[in-house]
């Protein structure tokens, strides 16, 4: 009975772990999904051709179904509209290709031309716009999806190209790429899924040939039993009739030896024939214990990917901090213990001073090595039992268990001032980086949500208050 509930676990273990990597896969999809219907929104008002093929793909995603093939037909649609709004003239190139104008109209010609240029340039930042914002949505699908590693270092090149390219021709077909990766996300993911359906289904399957077996082993063994008790019982009963009718002693001896013989046969096949079961048996047994060591294995591995996979869900790729779904795991967690113990505990929050204008100024690879930088400094100044994660953009969230906010206020002006010192350079140029901080501690009657917000505001006081420096929030839940 315990081999057989240790079946029964590993069964149990096999499905569970079926079904989180279905949930996994469905997780993927949804933030695939999204990053679709924001890119198709954000690139709406340029034909109204392009709209509806934008509009089909939103009504597609609607109903969590989607044809591959019928969407590769939709994408070269796509592309052609793209390439032929690429080639579509400007109010400029329209006038140039015009005949010369009279005299009388070239005052109004050239006050007109003014117009047609802003156009152009509105239409360009709005080009650009719409690529960097793609940008971020792919670079949130790689922090979630797991791509093949060829497929994984394209996206990385494409994803820099929509972040920092001007060019509109190479942004153009940057974005035609787009559409291929999340379709090559999704069919990986799927195809991944269905391939350790197909090989836990297998397992089972050799698991159920097994028992079988050992079904019809046993079942085999009660009919060999039956059989020779059956055997054994009539021969002795055709003894005590001999016994009975022979008055002839010689004859009795023959009769009674020839039933006996007939006995220690058929005690001699059960013999050999439960000898060739137990054969058969103890090779299936050896059998079933490779196969069951490599399904360990295997299973050893799938835990260990499962695990690795985790880890990268719940990680910044840029910072290599917690990312924010990680922070809500913590925070659940920091406010359960603080509940039960109340010791202090505080929250903070960090924005970065003046983030776009070196984004800006310098450029998006100035900023990851700001965000960088923080991150780096973070992790080294603060105890192993505070916890830092990357919140989005410039943010970032910290938690300080056994803390009070003057004390975390105390740790962040340190932090504040060496940060503010280190020798940071752009463009052979020095850059000061500041942050303001803003901190809250937990009370009671406070929630997550309620010691978060209080920390928000602190922040913005200190937004306020002219940046670079460390506010907190005195307040009560209730206030």
């Amino acid at each position: 009975m315990a081999s057989g509930q240790s079946w029964k676990e590993k069964y149990l273990q096999e499905l569970e772990s079926a079904d989180n990597r279905e949930q996994e896969w469905k997780a993927e999809r949804n933030t695939l999904e999204r990053m679709l219907v924001r890119t198709s929104l954000a690139s709406e008002g340029q034909t109204p051709e392009l709209d509806r093929l934008l509009a089909r793909v939103r009504k597609d995603l609607r109903k969590k179904k989607v044809n591959v093939d019928a969407w590769r037909e939709l994408q070269e649609q796509i592309d052609r509209q793209v390439t032929l709004l690429d080639e579509r003239p400007s109010s400029a190139d329209r006038g140039r290709q015009e005949e010369a104008p009279s005299s009388d109209f070239v005052s109004h010609q050239n006050e007109s031309a003014v117009p047609g240029d802003e156009r152009d340039i509105e239409d360009n930042t709005q080009r650009l716009r719409i690529a960097r914002r793609v940008g971020q949505l792919l670079g949130q699908m790689l922090n979630q999806v797991t791509l093949e590693p060829a497929a994984e270092t394209r996206a990385r090149g494409l994803q820099q190209v929509l972040l920092s390219s001007n060019d509109w021709k190479v942004l153009r077909e940057g974005l035609n790429h787009v559409a291929e990766l999340v379709i090559a996300a999704i069919t990986r993911s799927q195809r991944e899924f269905e391939a350790f359906l197909k090989r836990l289904d297998e397992r089972l399957e050799v698991l159920r040939e097994h028992f079988s077996d050992q079904s019809s082993a046993q079942s085999g063994r009660l009919d060999a039993t039956e059989s020779l008790d059956r055997e054994i019982r009539e021969g002795l009963e055709r003894v005590g009739l001999d016994i009975q009718a022979s008055d002839d002693l010689q004859e009795l001896k023959q009769s009674v030896s020839r039933h006996l013989e007939s006995i220690g046969d058929a005690v001699g096949r059960f013999h050999v024939q439960e000898t060739e079961r137990e054969k058969a048996l103890s090779e299936q047994l050896a059998a079933m214990q490779e196969k069951i060591a490599a399904m360990e294995a295997h299973s050893e591995q799938m835990q260990g990917q499962v695990l690795r996979e985790r880890q990268r869900a719940m990680t910044d790729l840029l910072t290599q901090l917690p990312n924010r779904e990680a922070w809500q795991e913590r925070l659940s967690f920091e406010c359960n213990r603080w509940q039960r113990y109340q010791h202090p505990l505080t929250i903070g929050l960090l924005d970065i001073d003046y983030f776009k204008r070196v984004n800006d100024s310098y450029g998006h690879k100035a900023g990851d090595r700001v965000l960088q930088l923080i991150a780096r400094e973070l992790r080294e100044r603060l105890r192993n039992t505070d916890f830092i994660a990357r919140y989005g953009g410039e943010e970032f969230v910290l938690l300080f268990p056994e803390t009070s906010p003057e004390d975390a206020q105390a740790v962040m002006d340190k932090l504040r001032h060496h940060i503010s010192n280190l020798p940071f350079h752009f463009s052979g140029e020095p850059v000061m980086v500041t942050f303001s901080v803003g901190l809250a501690g937990f009370a009671p009657g406070d929630s997550e949500d309620s010691v978060f917000e209080r920390s928000d505001r602190a922040l913005y006081l200190a937004k306020d208050g002219g940046r670079n420096c460390v506010q907190i929030d005195a307040g009560a839940p209730d206030q």
